[in-house]
């Protein structure tokens, strides 16, 4: 039983750390993006369209109890961070493939968004990327 508990416990500490994403992604979402670093800029998603459907199981296992099940920062866990969880449906029409990939790969410092890297594979981030890229 305390093993259970012990699990339980970890997945939900996990859950919660990875859903932060700095701010709600407002009008000004765009000026305030970081520069991407030179190890990911100018990545382009290698998967075709037909890995957002892979992306949507990676998207709802990770990051939607923050983000909310359409990417719009009002996941149930997302409500107690500060910053809140960034508007994924507005931040990828803003957003190159680089960014995405590099913000779910590396995380971003003074947020909740932990580092993917590590947890996920480079496909499965893919996935993610063109899962987000369907998103309204």
């Amino acid at each position: 039983m305390k093993k259970i508990l012990f699990v339980v416990l970890v997945f939900t500490a996990l859950a919660l750390a990875a859903c932060g994403g700095g701010g709600g992604g407002g009008a000004d979402a765009a000026a305030t993006l970081a520069p991407v670093p030179s190890e990911y800029a100018g990545q382009t998603n290698p998967l075709g369209a037909d890995a957002a459907a892979g992306g949507a199981l990676v998207f709802k296992t990770n990051c939607e109890a923050c983000h909310g099940p359409q990417g719009h920062g009002d996941g149930p866990a997302g409500a107690a961070l500060d910053p809140a969880p960034k508007n994924l449906a507005e931040l990828q029409a803003k957003a190159g493939d680089d960014y995405l990939f590099w913000r779910i790969a590396a995380g971003k410092e003074g947020t909740s968004m932990v580092a993917w890297k590590g947890v996920l594979t480079d496909e499965q981030i893919w996935q993610a990327v063109a899962f987000i890229r369907t998103l309204k």
